[in-house]
């Protein structure tokens, strides 16, 4: 695009690299296809359908905050409308046998939500930071609070529904099983990865970079940082429409909840967990966050309290995120020094876990006894029964914490000497990165 974005512009790949690459692609394409012949339980398939959409949700969010430095808090509106106008054309399709089918509907979600990030974005993206974040907050608030009012388009509380069996077959395929919609699910993540790290390669990619970076810088050089902010917002609405419109035909429905603040924060908490600062970053955090949702709605009450724990926590110590841990041990891997830590984090796991255990039961105890004071004492939770009211319950939980912090602050200073050693070494070896 400019001679800045080309100077930035990474080298082109060796043949070896280039391999590596599209070897990668090549082995998740597979691990998709084989995916439903290790799980086929139709938990498992859902579960994957809901990980793929949340991927392609998480990296249309990380366009705005990992690439072009936009905290939005109303991401969540291009999703939802995408889905309600792809359960509209649902129903539509169905109800006048038009040769539409269902693969296709996606694309309607995803021009649904270009077309609303065209139309409000450029306001929005008139600034950046805090200005922009408070924009996007109010902006979502007033479409969901819409969508309790006009009942005609959003159904109301209750929602639009649709039925996607009702359309042409594709190659056969109804779309009734749920194993059809999983694999429909994970054509589309593929498609939307491969086109969004595509754009990161491009010129203007490497624009929004520098946005996010110097917009000062970019507006020296002849660019309007605005314009770039406006034109990384509606590639946002498109691919986060396209995830809505996905959403909508995984269950069949659409209603308010596709648009509010909770969904806006899971994929904020999704894409940085995973590391805002690396293309896979959203992967990981989407895997990461619907699976850990998922699970702990089933073993605690107060699951989404544990959540906002641990993204305080990721937040405070690893702000990285997941990715960015991972990406530290790189240097450690190929300077052959990574076995010199590996022990210090399995004797530092021990005490941490156990500070872990006492704080879990020191909360469930603490929740029994504010939300349900008159009820039974004894609970379970994570699997375990225990009584609230005993003492030896309170007693537990303190020793736990108070010696588990104790002993873990002991390990990890030793672990820090002993990452610092062997980074060391790994820089000697000409291993820095």
């Amino acid at each position: 695009m400019t001679e800045l974005a080309s100077r930035v512009a990474p080298p082109y790949p060796q043949p070896s690299e280039r391999i590596k690459f599209y070897g990668l692609w090549a082995a998740t394409v597979l691990l998709l296809l084989v995916l439903p012949r290790l799980f086929g339980s139709g938990g498992a398939l859902t579960t994957f359908s809901l990980i793929g959409i949340s991927i392609i949700f998480s990296l249309s969010y990380n366009i705005l905050l990992g690439q072009t430095g936009l905290l939005s808090f109303g991401h969540a509106v291009y999703y939802g409308l995408g889905g309600f106008l792809a359960i509209h054309a649902v129903n539509l399709i169905g109800a006048n046998k038009l040769p539409i089918p269902l693969p296709f509907v996606p694309l309607i979600g995803g021009m649904t939500g270009l077309f609303f990030a065209a139309l409000l974005g450029w306001v929005s993206t008139q600034r950046s930071g805090t200005a922009f974040a408070m924009i996007s907050l109010g902006v979502a608030e007033l479409i969901a609070s819409s969508a309790l009012i006009l009942r005609t388009f959003f159904g109301g509380e209750a929602g639009i529904s649709a039925n996607r069996t009702k359309l042409i077959r594709f190659f056969d395929w109804n779309f009734g099983p749920q194993i059809q919609i999983y694999y429909l699910v994970a054509a589309w993540t593929v498609i939307a990865i491969i086109a969004m790290y595509a754009l990161t390669r491009t010129p203007f990619g490497r624009m929004c970079n520098a946005v996010r970076d110097n917009p000062e810088r970019v507006q020296f050089v002849g660019y309007d940082p605005h314009v770039i902010r406006y034109l990384a917002f509606c590639f946002a609405g498109f691919f986060a429409g396209i995830a809505g419109a996905l959403a909508a035909i995984n269950f069949e429905i659409a209603n308010s909840a596709y648009l509010g603040a909770v969904q806006s924060g899971t994929v904020l908490f999704s894409t940085y967990i995973g590391g805002v600062g690396y293309f896979i970053g959203p992967i990981v955090g989407a895997i990461f966050v619907t699976a850990l949702s998922l699970g702990l709605s089933d073993l605690t009450s107060v699951w989404q309290l544990y959540f906002g724990l641990f993204f305080i926590a990721v937040v405070t110590f690893a702000p990285g995120g997941i990715t960015g841990l991972l990406m530290m041990h790189r240097p450690l891997l190929k300077g052959g020094t990574l076995a010199k830590v590996v022990p210090y984090y399995l004797i530092s796991l021990v005490p941490t876990l156990a500070m872990i255990a006492g704080l879990v039961l020191a909360i469930e105890t603490v929740v029994h006894h504010t939300v349900n004071p008159g009820e039974d004492p004894n609970i379970r939770a994570f699997g375990i029964s225990f009584n609230a009211s005993s003492p030896i319950t309170w007693l537990a939980a303190l020793v736990l914490v108070v010696a588990g912090f104790y002993v873990a602050r002991k390990t990890w200073i030793r672990l820090a000497h002993a990452w610092d050693e062997a980074m060391t070494a790994a820089r000697d070896k000409g291993h820095s990165t």
